[in-house]
């Protein structure tokens, strides 16, 4: 049986990780470079690493803090931030990273996935969707979660998939920082109409809430997430634990 994963995601702004509520309303927290070496040694099982201003400042991903952090860890690194050309595809995999997520750029360039997936493999290829409700459906979001897109997220997701895209990170805005659970609606219909990896992202609030998700959305394969484990509100040695003795499967 394929183990479910514990993703920490480090959102970095100026060369720091960052974290807010609803994506809005960002914290200093700490060093991408120390962070990401704790996470390491301490038991997650990937991490997530997002230049979250990339995009809506029209810039680059840091390479030079990328470059560190990737020399510091020894679990697969997926990598996003600004990423719009298969330049960017290639820049990033060589500072480290396994996988690149992608979002904005997709939204912009439409053949940047199957061209990618083409040239690095489906696996290195992770479509990255910041979704929001808005008059009752699901919208995608570029720029950070600034800009509605008006595209339907659940069917965008699906043709990014179809074209070549290898796994899903589900951002929900309406659950970003609350800590009041996974988007668990959400999360169930992109995990109907999509045969590859999905990681529920935004909510986490206690252990509790991942065993919710992994429960009630039996098909998600990870839960990722931010302050609680920044914060050391959860350890993920003690969720992994308490997952094991709720028979669900983990690596320990």
């Amino acid at each position: 049986m394929i183990t479910k994963r514990i993703i920490p995601c480090l959102d970095v702004k100026d060369g720091r990780v960052v974290k807010g509520v609803n994506f809005r309303w960002l914290s200093d927290v700490s060093s991408p470079v120390e962070l990401a070496k704790f996470y390491s040694d301490n038991g997650a099982d990937e991490l997530v690493f997002y230049d979250i201003t990339a995009s809506s400042e029209g810039r680059k991903i840091f390479t030079d803090i990328l470059r560190q952090t990737a020399r510091n860890v020894f679990i697969p690194l997926t990598v996003g931030g600004g990423i719009s050309a298969l330049s960017d595809f290639e820049r990033v995999l060589s500072c480290g990273a396994d996988k690149v997520s992608v979002n904005t750029g997709a939204i912009r360039n439409p053949s940047l996935i199957p061209e990618a997936a083409k040239l690095y493999g489906s696996q290195c290829v992770v479509i990255s969707a910041d979704v929001m409700r808005v008059g009752g459906e699901f919208h995608v979001f570029a720029r950070g979660g600034r800009d509605d897109t008006g595209i339907e997220a659940v069917g965008w997701i699906k043709s990014c998939v179809d074209n070549g895209a290898g796994e899903v990170v589900l951002n929900s805005i309406d659950t970003d920082g609350v800590k009041r659970g996974f988007d668990i609606e959400m999360l169930k219909a992109v995990c109907e109409c999509v045969n590859v990896p999905v990681i529920a992202s935004g909510g986490a609030g206690s252990i509790d809430d991942f065993i919710t998700l992994f429960r009630e959305v039996p098909k998600v394969d990870a839960g990722l997430a931010a302050s609680i484990f920044h914060f050391g509100e959860v350890s993920i040695t003690d969720l992994k634990k308490r997952m094991f003795d709720e028979n669900i499967p983990v690596r320990l």
